[in-house]
Order: structure tokens, then C-alpha cells, then sequence
């Protein structure tokens, strides 16, 4: 988000938090945080206990959820990630607030349908949810051509993971079809993720990164992870650009936390 847009037109408030490159606390139209909104749709789904996982100079933020708010519907715990080596690493950071609890895992950049929480939560097993590619591009904010970026899945006949695919080229992406199951990172892991993680390898782009964890967990360790497939928008925040749609989707969002 640092990167400049000529495109998109912000207030003062939200060129500094784009500049600082903190996308979760990009102010909205009524000047509340994106990330109010991402932690009230948790609430909503009955989510009470949150931790955030955040680099070691993130005082701000701390001090933004434990003395200027005060929280109504939900406790905020904070994780320090030593230094961003990745996604699987973050999650580890996460160890003692989970404790032996199963868990979700989410982007603080993404804003996700309250259903998708509740349905993950409602599982008692290693689950991920799968967006319609249709839905993500006709009811949310994210184009097709970002789409190609993402990761889609493949999976069973039973409603089980079989591969994620990261970035598939053209061939593969159309071959997929309108409706394959695309994932945005949200999932519901038990404790024995934190083994897989511990397992990962640094990636061509040197980090450690989760999906490469819930392979291990998968053919290491022989766990199965269910897909809940969801025809629903997630929104984007990952450019200047999703400002201005991601405002306006949430116009008539009030956060309570």
C-alpha cells in the first residue's frame, strides 16, 4: 500500500497510514479503522477472544486497543513477531495465546463474511474456507486479473483439500473454471498446526510460509482439512486503489468492539 497511486484519492489521514504502509488501520469514511470493522464482524460471529499478531515496534497499536478504546464485546491479546519471516512464523508467535484450543487464522487486510467465522468455528477438525471465483470478482472488490494471483484449490468429492494451487498460469487457472474454490486465507486450525510450522522450510521468497505448513500437516502428519465452500465477496484492502469500494461496501457498518 506504500506504493503511490495517482488513481486514488485519499484524505490526509488515510495518505499517512497508506505511507506507513499499515493497511489494518487505514481510517474509513467515519474515521474508525478498517481492522474495527474486520474484529466486529468476529464479534458478531461470537469470536470474544482475539490476538494480533504485530511487529515489535507496534506500540501504537497497542496502545490504541488497551487505552484509548474501550472494548465491549471482546478481549484483545497481542503476539510480537520478532521479525516478519512469514506467515507460518506468525502463527507460532500465536502459541501461548492459543493454548490447546482449535483456532482461526485470518488477514487483518481482508474483511470477511460473518457466516465464514461461524461455519469455520462450527467445525471440530483442521477447516478452510473456499470462495466462489465468480462471487470474489462480481460481489467484492478483487478483479480477475488479481485473482490469478491467488492461490486456488482443488478438492475432493467429499469436501476435502487435496492441493492448493499457488498462482496457477493461465492453463491451469481456466481449466479450473468460473467457480473454483479460491482461497483468502482464512482457516480454522487445531493445535497441530504449530508442529507443521515448525516444519516449514523457507520459500523461493525466503519466508515460512502457512500453506506450505498445511502440507506437512496434511502428508506428514495425515490430517485432513476440511473446505467450506462460500459463494459470498470477501473485501480486499491491498492497494490505495480498494479504498474508495472497500468505504463503500462498509458504509452502513457500524463496528462495536
Amino acid at each position: 500500500m506504500q506504493r503511490v497511486d495517482s488513481g486514488a484519492t485519499l484524505t490526509a489521514e488515510q495518505t499517512a497510514a497508506a505511507d506507513e504502509g499499515v493497511k489494518a488501520m487505514m481510517p474509513l469514511g467515519r474515521g474508525r479503522p478498517f481492522l474495527h470493522y474486520v474484529l466486529s464482524a468476529l464479534a458478531d460471529a461470537g469470536a470474544n477472544e482475539v490476538c494480533l499478531v504485530v511487529a515489535p515496534d507496534a506500540k501504537d497499536l497497542q496502545r490504541h486497543f488497551h487505552h484509548e478504546m474501550t472494548l465491549r464485546r471482546m478481549r484483545i491479546s497481542f503476539a510480537v513477531q520478532q521479525e516478519a519471516r512469514g506467515t507460518a512464523d506468525a502463527v507460532l508467535a500465536a502459541q501461548s495465546f492459543a493454548r490447546n484450543d482449535r483456532f482461526l487464522v485470518l488477514n487483518a487486510d481482508n474483511y470477511y463474511p460473518i457466516e465464514t467465522y461461524k461455519a469455520l468455528g462450527g467445525v471440530d477438525r483442521n477447516a478452510m474456507a473456499g470462495f466462489d471465483r465468480e462471487a470474489l470478482v462480481t460481489q467484492g472488490n478483487i478483479d480477475l486479473e488479481r485473482i490469478k494471483r491467488y492461490a486456488v484449490l482443488r478438492v475432493s468429492g467429499d469436501g476435502f483439500l487435496e492441493e492448493i494451487v499457488e498462482k496457477p498460469d493461465d492453463a491451469t487457472f481456466n481449466a479450473m473454471g468460473p467457480h473454483a474454490l479460491v482461497s483468502m486465507n482464512v482457516w480454522a486450525f487445531t493445535t497441530k498446526i504449530f508442529d507443521a510450522c515448525r516444519r516449514v522450510k523457507p520459500s523461493a521468497r525466503g519466508e515460512l510460509e502457512l500453506p506450505d505448513a498445511v502440507r506437512i500437516l496434511m502428508k506428514e502428519f495425515g490430517e485432513k482439512i476440511r473446505v467450506i465452500p462460500f459463494k459470498a465477496p470477501v473485501l480486499d484492502l491491498g492497494t490505495r486503489a480498494d479504498i474508495a469500494s472497500v468505504e463503500a461496501a462498509l458504509r452502513d457498518v457500524r463496528p462495536i468492539l
